[in-house]
């Protein structure tokens, strides 16, 4: 059994989704950033960074993984599925796997700040992630056009990829002229497993479509856990 730490987030989604695609029981454990759970000494203890999401695999002496990219390689290597053994095939995987982690979710995750969530608003940074941010949808367009996926079969790879760009109108991105990126999106969003970890657990900002009582609501607490971040840094 694994308990999984996370919350409704693009970096939560992908653990829950590979959970879900690889068919593993866990325990679903839902922290409240806006209380700041995940500072809390017991979850230092399993992520010292103070972060989610982070797994601690029951059946392996209770040996905890944080970093999302980590705890999808740990899962797939653990089932033997989502991540080839073959050399070649196993670097394509974690050459996409690190694009998301060094360029689409900080990129995504900045722009979302200076265009959702900061209270000012910088036009400068604004233009500055959103740009970052389509010029790497078109790098995953063009590779996409001759690949159904984005390393051979589907993997850990897409699943990462996808947590983060599926949300790329609340980045203020589209993506409508970039077709095989949103055939690639559409396709990972049709699967079962896909769509069970995405409630696991729910956005809220998702909830709130269409409700911009709630989709304020939810600004609001995404501004205060910014501003919460920026005087722990003084």
């Amino acid at each position: 059994m694994i308990d999984l730490y996370t919350a409704a987030t693009p970096n939560g989604h992908k653990v829950s989704i590979a959970l879900e695609e690889l068919a593993l029981p866990y325990t679903l454990k839902t922290l409240d950033l806006s209380k700041n759970e995940q500072k809390t000494p017991e979850f230092l203890a399993i992520n010292p960074n103070g972060r989610i999401p982070a797994i601690v695999d029951r059946s392996e002496g209770d040996f905890a993984v944080f970093e999302s990219g980590a705890c999808l390689i740990y899962l797939a290597e653990k089932t033997g599925r989502l991540l080839p053994t073959e050399f070649k095939a196993r670097s394509r995987v974690l050459q996409w796997l690190m694009f998301q982690m060094g360029g689409v979710g900080p990129m995504m995750g900045q722009a979302n700040i200076f265009f959702r969530y900061f209270p000012e608003k910088i036009q400068a940074a604004i233009d500055r992630y959103q740009g970052e941010s389509k010029r790497l949808f078109r790098v995953m367009d063009t590779h996409l056009a001759h690949n159904e996926f984005l390393a051979d079969d589907y993997s850990i790879a897409d699943i990462a990829n996808w947590a983060w760009v599926r949300t790329h109108k609340w980045s203020g991105v589209e993506i409508d002229d970039l077709p095989h990126l949103s055939r690639w999106v559409e396709t990972i969003r049709a699967r079962p497993a896909v769509q069970q970890g995405l409630m696991m657990p729910p956005s809220v900002r998702d909830l709130a479509k269409g409700d911009e009582a709630k989709t304020k609501e939810f600004v609001e607490k995404a501004r205060t856990m910014v501003e919460m971040g920026q005087s722990n840094k003084t």
